[in-house]
């Protein structure tokens, strides 16, 4: 049993490495995606009032997740009279969740045009990964938002997916996509979706929860092994775990902060609203651009170092 949870989550973790997500690729997050906005079309036509929408919200859920669930479950139970095909389409499936290559390459690519000097064009490439607003934004404040979003995406596009996987399977590791994916969509707290998707952002906060929490010491491992500053990662992780809106996000940036010696977080454009965020971390020094090269190293680590352990705490559970 243990080889097989190993086996199919090691044959993901590599197949993300190397494949990432080519855009041509049809990759279950688009079709719950599609999904997602179909029905919260149909929702929006039916309620009237905000508590009707925010009952919607839960009805969305539900169907969104409830779907990805089955789906993935009888898609499985095709291959079970095969061990082989099985754990073909058990590690595709799982390597869909992870998003380790994807998440470096899209960082890489702000690296090099911020190399260039275009800070146009740099502010163009980092609205393909940010919800904030990116049109006034100087290199630092480019670089920061970058590093931020690697940090926080290690935790529900690596680690939480990866434990899900070692906790379930494909299916339950597809079902914290939908989760995910509802609350990157829906789970906003402007007028347009504050109701609708209150339920997506609350179910979020919760599924993100412990994966969130141990992320910090696998990064604090990663930090020691890049020789980066690993003490600080893991104290500044600690100390400044509550200095963001969500409940979650501060623990991985935190970790970030502290293994590179600067300083993140701070005011924000959102839907154009300013939203303030505390800062995390210490500014030692100025962000430069390579900090984003060194947060894409701590990245790749961290997700190999999870890999480990919960390969090492999966065995000895079932031997």
């Amino acid at each position: 049993m243990s080889s097989l949870i190993i086996g199919t989550m090691v044959v993901a973790y590599i197949l993300d490495l190397i494949i990432g997500d080519p855009y041509s690729f049809p990759h279950p997050v688009r079709f719950i995606g599609n999904l997602i906005r179909f029905v919260e079309t149909k929702i929006r036509d039916i309620a009237k009032n905000s508590k009707q929408l925010k009952i919607g919200g839960f009805v969305l859920w539900f169907i969104t997740v409830g779907t990805t669930f089955l789906v993935t479950y009888l898609v499985l139970n095709l291959f079970l009279l095969s061990k082989v095909m099985y754990l073909v389409v058990a590690s595709i499936i799982l390597y869909t969740t992870l998003s380790t290559k994807c998440l470096a390459d899209e960082a890489k690519k702000i690296y090099e045009v911020l190399k260039t000097g275009d800070i146009k064009k740099s502010r163009k490439q980092l609205s393909y990964i940010v919800g904030r607003d990116t049109t006034n934004l100087n290199e630092q404040e480019i670089i920061r938002a970058t590093v931020e979003t690697v940090a926080e995406n290690t935790v529900d596009g690596i680690i939480a997916p990866m434990m899900y996987g070692f906790i379930g399977g494909p299916v339950l590791a597809m079902s914290y996509k939908a989760i995910n994916t509802l609350d990157s969509m829906v789970g906003y707290k402007n007028d347009k979706y504050k109701d609708i998707g209150f339920a997506s952002a609350k179910i979020d906060d919760i599924a993100n929860f412990i994966p969130a929490r141990i992320t910090p010491f696998f990064m604090m491992l990663a930090s020691f092994i890049l020789g980066f500053n690993a003490k600080k990662s893991i104290y500044i992780a600690m100390r400044d775990r509550k200095n963001h809106k969500s409940p979650n996000c501060a623990y991985a940036e935190g970790g970030v902060a502290g293994a590179l010696e600067i300083q993140l977080g701070g005011t924000n454009m959102y839907f154009g609203q300013e939203v303030y965020k505390p800062t995390i971390g210490d500014k030692e020094r100025e962000l430069e651009v390579e900090d984003i090269i060194r947060t894409n190293k701590i990245m790749y680590v961290t997700s190999f170092v999870a890999l480990v352990i919960f390969s090492v705490i999966t065995y000895l559970i079932f031997m």
